[in-house]
């Protein structure tokens, strides 16, 4: 019996049907390859050395299905997923593999659906605004292609080289511009979506105002793939900025940064295009990791603040910047002020913000994604802080986020990895939440890290109403099994079948991008 040599373990391989096709490598049925390369091409499958050499992502178990199909276009992923659907084979949609709650997670037995090749720009309309793309350009691709227009797509990330514009539809992300331009929902006015049947829904609307009936394109966005896979989008584009300006404010405490951010906001002839806040040890540790010693060298503050502005009329909006940040100092709230001299130093900035040098320092650490009233941040994040200590004084917090719209990155580390204590700190993060209004998870989605959290926190009535809508569109179970919801298909009735498994399973990747 030959072998092939796969990421994980060396997988036998069997000539299964005749026509010169292996068997899956774990636990497909026979002839299952084959059908799947009849439909799309041989060379359009990667198992074993072929699937070895893809990098799986954020998380090796990216990759744990050990076979990808790579579709080209929307009819031949309905006819995979028509193939799947017979067979009740479990399929996991992939884009850029950039997400943080094991959304994109597969198992042996499953099918790993990647949209990498769906990645062409159909059209941009300048005077419409609009685009239309495939579910597998990137974020920072179709950017490039709007430079020309003036335009923009309205959001931005970290991870902008890699993650897909279907999967930030799938996980409704959000980022640096949300709180000017919204979340991906928001930005989205239509879709095509491929039904765990084969049934292509295409609803390619090119206008806001669209209220023809329920609005079905809004249960996809941010379902994560479990209710369809997202194959084409129409996304509402917004004005280019202009030239931009950084600067790194150093405060004491949590009320100047928002002071200070209120005041840059409002400064006549300018728009607010960043408001990132880091906590004071991780400005320090970063900046000492990557030698930035300009900032490594300022004095110690409990919070910084990166901002970003850019010139809504041409004039001198770099000195007014200087000038709100002097009379923000005089007034007690800035500690100390950094404002690049050029563009290097620029982008030194900004990879304190998006370099997660914590997670090397201290690796094995655990990250929440939560969002809070920015009325409430000060307050939450004094007794966060303080619960954290007393239930354990070993544990450090580490904080990043976008300021302006309250969503807070939180990390939890310590001198060894805590990675086995996920589900013991969570409590202590989400304490209080529901009551300030706030949300346990803001804008990474639930994938397979939130699915117990989940539960908890919208009750058995809502994870009911959610599963109904799961069997509606999915009735086998067969879109990205376990993710968002526990189970694998469905009984007699129709409900789920549940599967104890789903949600136990904590992801400890090596974090290498940032949102």
């Amino acid at each position: 019996m030959a072998t092939i040599t796969s990421w994980r373990t060396a997988v036998p391989v069997r000539p299964s049907d005749g026509a010169g096709f292996v068997t899956a490598p774990l636990g497909h049925p026979p002839g299952f390859i084959a059908g799947l390369a009849a439909i799309v091409g041989e060379a359009a499958l990667r198992y074993g050395p072929t699937l070895a050499v893809i990098d799986p992502g954020v998380n090796p178990g990216n990759l744990g299905a050990e076979l990808m199909v790579r579709p080209t276009t929307t009819e031949e992923v309905a006819r995979v997923l028509m193939l799947c659907n017979d067979g009740a084979i479990g399929v996991v949609p992939q884009g850029g593999r950039t997400g943080l709650a094991g959304g994109a997670v597969s198992r042996p037995g499953q099918l790993i659906l990647s949209l990498e090749r769906m990645n062409r720009i159909e059209s941009v309309n300048p005077d419409a605004r609009t685009a239309t793309v495939e579910a597998g350009v990137t974020l920072e691709r179709l950017d490039s292609a709007l430079t020309s227009h003036g335009l923009a797509a309205g959001i931005d990330l970290g991870a902008r080289g890699s993650a897909t514009i279907g999967g930030m539809v799938s996980t409704n992300a959000g980022g640096v511009d949300a709180f000017r331009y919204g979340m991906m929902r928001e930005r989205v006015l239509g879709l095509e979506v491929v039904l765990a049947d084969g049934t292509i829904r295409e609803e390619l609307s090119r206008v806001r105002k669209d209220n023809a009936g329920l609005p079905l394109r809004q249960l996809f966005i941010g379902s994560e793939g479990t209710l369809g896979i997202v194959t084409r989008v129409v996304i509402a584009l917004v004005p280019a900025p202009g030239p931009r300006h950084t600067c790194l404010v150093l405060v004491s405490d949590l009320a100047a940064a928002v002071a200070v951010m209120r005041a840059v906001e409002a400064m006549a002839g300018t728009v607010l295009e960043a408001a990132e806040l880091m906590s004071g040890n991780h400005v320090a540790l970063t900046a000492r990791t990557l030698g930035i010693t300009g900032v490594a060298a300022t004095e110690p503050a409990a919070f910084g603040l990166l901002l970003a502005i850019a010139d809504r009329e041409h004039g001198s909006t770099e000195g007014a910047l200087e000038a709100a940040l002097i009379e923000a100092s005089g007034a007690g709230r800035v500690v100390d002020a950094l404002l690049p001299k050029n563009a290097a130093e620029e982008r030194d900035l900004w990879r304190i913000r998006e370099d997660w040098a914590v997670d090397r320092v201290l690796p094995g650490g655990l990250w929440y994604d939560v969002s809070v009233p920015v009325d409430a941040l000060a307050s939450y994040l004094a007794e966060l802080e303080a619960r954290i200590h007393r239930h354990d004084a070993t544990l450090e917090v580490y904080v990043v986020g976008h300021l302006a719209d309250g969503n807070l990155h939180i990390t939890v580390n310590a001198a060894t990895p805590i990675t086995a204590r996920y589900e013991e700190i969570a409590p202590l993060v989400y304490q209080d939440l529901r009551a300030i209004g706030g949300s346990f998870s803001a804008e990474h989605g639930i994938g397979i890290e939130k699915v117990a959290a989940l539960e908890r926190w919208t009750g058995p009535a809502g994870i009911a109403l959610m599963r109904a809508i799961k069997v509606v569109f999915d009735r086998k179970g067969i879109l990205n099994p376990g993710k968002v919801l526990r189970g694998s298909g469905t009984d007699a009735s129709g409900f789920y079948v549940e599967d104890a498994s789903a949600g136990e399973s904590r992801i400890s990747p090596a974090r290498t991008v940032v949102t």
